[in-house]
């Protein structure tokens, strides 16, 4: 599989500043007032060289040499698995069907699916059970 997509890509740094007011300038381009507040942020492009690290609060684990399914989602392997984790001071469950975090009470049990997934999954699997017992073939 070729990488070489990724190449080429930074990383950058730039500060943001607070907007006040837009006017329009003597040549009718909009000019803007800024406040004197100013905000750091650390951008990416895809593939940039921002270390990949589980969303997790307090998990510091690096996913660079992890697989790339934990890479794309951002959980590690072990945060995946887990009946619960806390992010943004919530408890939490990853759901293996949305590949996202949901809150604990979207879940049954201890299942790793959240409701609407199942309920989605489920559908499916009856409608091809009708059709295989033949109650679909008119």
């Amino acid at each position: 599989m070729d990488e070489s997509w990724g190449e080429g890509k930074r990383s950058y740094e730039y500060e943001v500043e607070e907007e006040e007011d837009v006017s329009y300038g003597d040549d009718g381009k909009k000019k803007r007032v800024v406040g004197s507040e100013h905000h750091v942020k650390k951008v990416s492009k895809a593939g940039g060289s921002v270390t990949p690290c589980c969303q997790v609060d307090n998990c510091n684990a690096d996913l660079s040499g992890g697989k790339q399914y934990h890479k794309r989602h951002k959980v590690c392997e072990n945060h995946s698995k887990a009946h619960s984790v806390i992010i943004s001071e919530m408890q939490q469950r990853f759901c293996q069907q949305c590949s996202r975090f949901h809150e604990l009470s979207e879940f049954d049990e201890l299942k790793r699916s959240c409701r609407r997934r199942l309920a989605g999954h489920n559908e499916r699997r009856r409608k091809n059970a009708s059709e295989f017992n033949g109650e679909g073939i008119h």
